[in-house]
């Protein structure tokens, strides 16, 4: 039978289960990928696990997300923690400043056909190189580095066919707004977006990698582009020729949907605030007041982005608007080193630009917070509430030439508005220097893993019994994303400090929500549609399980945070009856009972402050019951390697 992409790839690494949409399947995982604000975590649950060394084909720990050494020694200790624990265990270890994950691996490390896990739920921009590239949980990924396969549902494949060509000043970022605007955030759920077509040899590989970058917006799976003449180039044109392999799906490959996008029929777009599918075209918003302007983060920082920016502030002899600050963060040292040998650099620099270091920066909330009730316009693939570290900040998501524009005139303008079309080239030969990029030591044994005392000890799931009581904590909303849970910006400092970060829980919603939870000894959290969407963030589960939250009872659950709750041993439970969340008050006294988890799919809710029995639905496979009743993933994993 004829077989799409992701179905060649799964095959390929299947290592259980049956290849049907809907059933658990384990694959082998040949890479991984960490970045700081997740991998702390992720490699001190590696190390409970007494595995001498990582069993993968390439593990990469990075540092992007919190790289200002501010306000204490909490960053800078952990970042020394994870290189001599990279040392130690054989990853490599990307220092700060070598640039963000996701774009460094797509330039160095990401190879057709292969697989890789990533604690970053932004981990498919890898899909642009025809790799099928999955965000998970921190414990997930330890468990793969230890030589554990990666357990999911089979995902059903749509393939979204592109055709045309993009038009001057329309960009790959206004491809995947198109997509979010058809299909929602929650659109992506169970599925892998496939791309395909004749349209798709338009498109460079940064371009498709921002395409599956901003995958994780829809909710899916992953989103992954073939392997093909283009991927070569850039592979070639990056002194990695060796690791192409051609992988495209064959002639008669069967898709669950198909999706058609005409990309010479596209304009320029935005999210508006505040969620990535909130689209309008360009046009429905021009002369909005802009106060910010941030350009980078893992969706838009490559080379051929930050060029474009450059070209059109210096031939039409542009400066940027005085009411506006216009930031640039480069995607990583690669990009910063060519914009600056192109003169790309000395022009934005030229024209009023502030640049900024080689991270994710302020789309993860660390600094350039918008002023209080600001319009930012930001090349990010996230416009959560708070998320910019402004509450009330009206966020927007737009590509570069749209940033550029509004940089240049103070307000949302059209592009297209500026004249003809500053093209930037690809170019022949990247410069290639990965001198900051650690290999692991060759004598392990040598190496002395260097802990702050920031690091606490990593908390223990329990068992759990047969019998859960406690109140319903507190009762939340549609699409409660895991920057609600727990909060990046100043509280990442604390991501090794599990006591410390379980202050941050719901904290912009319930400041006092951990002191709550601690006084009743833990107990319930109502959610509506789309629970935990966002950020793969394993501590808006972590969080919670040390302060006692035994279940989450919500409408749906987006896919990583609904494993990562399993992990830690909460229950993510779906109201059979969508209706009965109105049923629930926060305060109610609730009751579960556990007896029939492993023979029913049906548990029933005692809300003993109502007197009425809830039925809740749970759809977990064996396994993960398993996993539940070991008190989660760590304690289940110990027992089956013992």
């Amino acid at each position: 039978m004829d077989k799409n992409i992701t179905q060649k790839i799964l095959e390929s690494h299947l290592v259980s289960g049956e290849m049907s949409p809907g059933k658990e399947i384990a694959i082998r995982v040949d890479q991984t990928l960490t970045q700081d604000a997740t991998g702390t975590m992720a490699y001190l649950q590696f190390e409970a696990m007494d595995v001498p060394k990582v069993k993968t084909k390439l593990s990469v720990s990075y540092v992007d997300h919190n790289t200002l050494q501010y306000g204490g020694f909490e960053n800078a200790d952990d970042h020394r923690f994870l290189q001599t624990l990279a040392a130690k265990y054989g990853i490599y270890f990307s220092r700060p400043g070598n640039g963000i994950c996701h774009q460094v691996h797509l330039e160095r490390f990401g190879v057709p056909g292969e697989t890789m896990l990533g604690s970053d739920s932004h981990t498919p921009t890898c899909g642009g190189l025809g790799m099928l590239a999955i965000g998970a949980g921190g414990l997930d990924v330890a468990v793969a580095m230890g030589g554990g396969p990666f357990n999911l549902t089979y995902p059903k494949v749509v393939l979204v066919n592109l055709k045309g060509k993009l038009k001057p000043w329309v960009s790959a970022k206004d491809v995947i707004l198109e997509l979010l605007r058809k299909l929602t955030v929650k659109g992506g759920v169970g599925k892998v977006i496939e791309y395909g077509g004749e349209g798709v040899k338009n498109l460079t590989v940064p371009e498709r990698a921002t395409i599956t970058n901003m995958g994780a917006e829809l909710g899916a799976t992953t989103s992954i582009f073939p392997s093909d003449e283009v991927t070569l180039e850039f592979l070639r044109a990056q002194k990695r020729e060796g690791d192409w392999k051609e992988l495209v799906a064959d002639a008669d490959a069967k898709y669950v949907e198909e999706i058609k996008i005409n990309l010479s029929k596209l304009e320029p777009m935005l999210a508006k605030p505040h969620s990535p599918d909130a689209i309008c075209k360009v046009s429905d918003v021009e002369g909005m007041r802009v106060d910010q302007i941030c350009v980078g983060s893992c969706t838009n920082s490559s080379y051929k982005d930050l060029m474009t920016v450059a070209e059109i502030f210096h031939k039409g002899g542009y400066k940027v608007h005085p009411d506006v600050n216009l930031t640039i963060s480069p995607g990583s040292k690669q990009v910063l080193e060519m914009i600056s040998l192109n003169k790309g650099l000395a022009h934005l620099i030229e024209a009023g630009a502030r640049i900024l270091e080689a991270t994710c920066g302020p789309c993860i909330g660390n600094g350039q917070s918008p002023p209080s009730k600001g319009v930012s316009l930001r090349t990010f693939n996230r416009n959560f509430e708070g998320r910019s570290g402004t509450k009330d900040a009206q966020v927007y998501l737009c590509s570069p030439e749209v940033a550029a524009a509004a940089s240049i005139y103070g307000v949302i303008t059209d592009p297209r508005k500026l004249g003809k079309f500053p093209k930037v080239k690809m170019p022949k030969e990247f410069l290639v220097d990965d001198s900051m990029i650690i290999p692991p030591a060759k004598d392990p044994s040598k190496v002395n893993i260097l802990r702050g005392p920031n690091i606490k000890e990593l908390p223990k799931a329990q068992t759990p019994e047969e019998s859960i009581k406690g109140k319903a904590l507190i009762k939340l909303g549609d699409n409660i994303t895991t920057d609600h849970i727990t909060p990046a910006g100043t509280w990442l400092k604390y991501r090794s400090n599990v006591p410390k970060y379980s202050e941050s829980v719901f904290s912009a919603i319930d400041a006092q929500f951990h002191e709550k939870a601690k006084a009743q000894g833990g107990g319930f959290v109502l959610g509506g549609e789309n629970y935990g969407q966002g950020s793969s963030r394993e501590h808006a589960a972590l969080c919670p399980m040390y302060l006692g939250i035994k279940a989450v009872i919500a409408k749906s659950f987006a896919r990583i945070h609904k494993d990562n709750l399993i992990n830690f041993g909460i229950l993510p439970l779906i109201f059979a009856n969508a209706a009965d969340y109105d049923g629930i008050e926060q305060g109610d006294e609730l009751e579960l009972r556990l007896d029939n988890l492993a023979t029913s799919g049906t548990l029933i809710l005692k809300n003993l402050s109502k007197s009425k029995d809830i039925s809740l639905k749970h759809g977990f496979t064996q396994r993960q019951i398993e996993i539940i009743m070991a008190g989660g993933l760590l304690n289940f994993t110990k027992r089956a390697a013992a």
